[in-house]
């Protein structure tokens, strides 16, 4: 049996889907804050069980009968070591055979803030002493395309990442990665994860207008300028904060990566930013 934590998020839905591809749906828990939230998935065969990060007993009930549990890192920046530490707490109870947790590339040599909660979960997995494998997730495509209104009404892109390039993918992508693993016989530890070519945002901007027909540039701003250029139009301050230290981080190298990890193990390239860029347009 396989749980799948956060499952009606973005991430854990398509990994749902990806595991349906190759195992029977009775085997699959989808573990949801809220299991109204996962009618589509039941309809499918999918086992729904409550669970909350911040509460130990029904994790528990949700973790009972695993052998394996993806951690799917919580949104909840700030809050997140504490929740994963009771998700770990909880599948050591289960005394699953395999923790996979969805980190971020290079959690423990990136510059990017946001690793820091990442690193704490690993340290802590690692101390569990269950079986783990991280899946060290680079940049999402949609992160950036998910977008485009704005760009396209006001004609720029903003940003504070210099030249530095992104080596994103796809969400299916990193979803398919997941679900390899977690029906794999004998995963690896550690997975640095990664689109298999790389962009900066003076691509990016230039694709959108390649196939918008539309004059796109990319400004680059100091990194406090694009924090607060993100806050005006609505954008939480921690989200913000978060955004703009990973420009900046990315500026330094923390998002580029060329091993090609990803694509190897879901067994095909990755998606491009151009497909990325045409997908989003044609919604």
């Amino acid at each position: 049996m396989i749980v799948i934590t956060g499952a009606t998020g973005q991430l854990g839905q398509h990994v749902i889907a990806s595991l349906l591809k190759t195992v029977p749906a009775n085997t699959i828990v989808a573990a949801v804050r809220n299991p109204a939230k996962a009618a589509s998935l039941a309809a499918q065969g999918v086992q729904v069980r409550q669970a909350d990060y911040n509460d130990g007993a029904s994790l528990d009930a949700a973790f009972q009968g695993a052998s394996k549990i993806l951690l799917i890192s919580s949104s909840e920046v700030g809050q997140r070591a504490q929740q994963h530490q009771n998700v770990i707490d909880a599948a050591k109870r289960a005394g699953v055979a395999l923790l996979a947790y969805t980190s971020v590339l290079r959690a423990d040599t990136t510059p990017l803030g946001l690793a820091a909660e990442h690193v704490i979960t690993e340290a802590a997995i690692r101390a569990s002493s269950l079986p783990f494998s991280f899946l060290r997730n680079g940049w999402y495509l949609e992160n950036h395309t998910e977008h485009l209104a704005p760009v396209l009404e006001h004609g720029v892109v903003l940003g504070a990442a210099q030249d530095g390039r992104f080596s994103s993918a796809a969400r299916r992508d990193y979803a398919d990665a997941a679900a390899a693993v977690l029906t794999s016989e004998a995963p690896q530890a550690i997975y640095e994860l990664a689109g298999d070519d790389s962009y900066t945002l003076n691509d990016y901007a230039a694709e959108v207008a390649r196939q918008s027909g539309k004059q796109i540039v990319y400004k680059d701003l100091p990194q406090a300028d694009f924090k607060a250029a993100l806050v005006s139009v609505g954008v939480p301050d921690g989200v913000a904060e978060m955004l703009a230290d990973s420009d900046a981080g990315t500026a330094k190298g923390g998002l580029e990566e060329h091993g090609q990890q990803l694509s190897t193990l879901i067994k095909r390239p990755t998606t491009t930013l151009a497909e990325a860029v045409k997908a989003a347009l044609a919604k």
